[in-house]
């Protein structure tokens, strides 16, 4: 297929295209590269993917008309990989207006570029974080999400609800995959995970908010790009699913399992809980393996080993220097 993934150059979005890739299809992608983390990072991963003959990138931005014109002109897109996103619930609380331009009218940008050139698919990534401090466990999708504690969620149940109306209006099979929380080798630097180890083996404090009771659905990264997969071959009409481990480990328990897999004791700075926190985070996944054959298998423990395990392999390396191809939308 030709596929168009947005937000490409990113965590998930580059393993997702490197599969994809992998496995034969056409990949198209767009990212802005924007400075949210290192962009020698997002470089990285689209150097990695140049490397295939079926890739083709552009630096642009979904919110504009004019760079999603151009893209949709030069490929006769099949279906859309909707991952581009302001992403992180702290930064949402400080910046609304930018998550919501981004994530909303971005992806109200994208829906009304596929109608408008008669691609009708589309696998959207949404988050765990529309569930909010949901009081029934594990979060199902049979749950109301109307009580979002943040904006950043807030933008993904709009994202869902824009989805639905294009589903309803104008007859678009998506899926809306409620992710919960991403990490393995190469996610985001400020990522608790990323942060936690790093700040271990440098012998840096860990900022540890609230008292270390709060739990986590933690889904390792190849588990996602296999959820994704599975969504993209079964996608028809209009659904939505959760993407998790279906399982929890508190913050102490997290910490300490890093701990071991580095070898060494952190230096904990406990702090005060953050607005916009959530105290659980749980997957019920029995309607995504039902309907989409999703099953994951990676579990927190190995999880971490791998992180770590990559982490001290590649902690020392500088950013490579990148010679991208890039084709600009401008």
């Amino acid at each position: 297929m030709r596929i168009l993934v947005t937000g490409g150059a990113g965590f998930i979005g580059s393993r997702l295209s490197k599969y994809l890739l992998e496995n034969k299809s056409e990949v198209i992608v767009i990212d802005n590269l924007n400075d949210y983390y290192d962009p020698a990072i997002k470089q990285a991963n689209i150097d990695m993917l140049s490397t295939f003959d079926n890739f083709t990138f552009y630096k642009g931005d979904i919110r504009s008309v004019q760079d999603m014109d151009t893209i949709f002109s030069n490929h006769k897109i099949e279906m859309v990989v909707h991952l581009a996103a302001k992403a992180g619930v702290r930064p949402s609380i400080q910046n609304p207006q930018l998550y919501y331009d981004v994530n909303v009218m971005g992806t109200l940008n994208i829906l009304e570029t596929m109608r408008k050139y008669a691609c009708r698919k589309m696998v959207f990534g949404s988050s765990s974080s529309v569930y909010g401090n949901n009081k029934e466990t594990p979060f199902s999708e049979a749950h109301a999400v109307d009580n979002p504690i943040s904006p950043y969620a807030a933008t993904k149940k709009s994202g869902e609800l824009l989805c639905y109306n294009y589903h309803h209006l104008y007859n678009f099979d998506i899926f809306c995959l409620r992710f919960f929380t991403v990490y393995g080798p190469g996610q985001r630097p400020e990522m608790a995970i990323a942060k936690f180890t790093d700040a271990i083996l440098n012998g840096q404090d860990i900022p540890m908010y609230g008292d270390g009771s709060s739990e986590r659905d933690y889904t390792y990264v190849d588990d996602i790009v296999h959820g994704i997969n599975c969504s993209m071959k079964k996608l028809r009409g209009y659904n939505v699913f959760n993407l998790g481990e279906s399982s929890t480990i508190s913050l102490r328990a997290l910490i300490s399992l890093i701990e071991k897999n580095c070898g060494k004791d952190a230096h904990i700075n406990k702090l005060p809980s953050q607005a916009g926190d959530v105290r659980i985070t749980y997957a019920d996944i029995s309607k995504a393996k039902k309907l989409i054959d999703y099953k994951p298998s990676t579990d927190i423990e190995t999880g971490i080993a791998n992180y770590v395990k990559w982490y001290k392999e590649n902690k020392q390396q500088s950013n490579p220097k990148t010679n991208i191809k890039i084709k600009h939308v401008k």
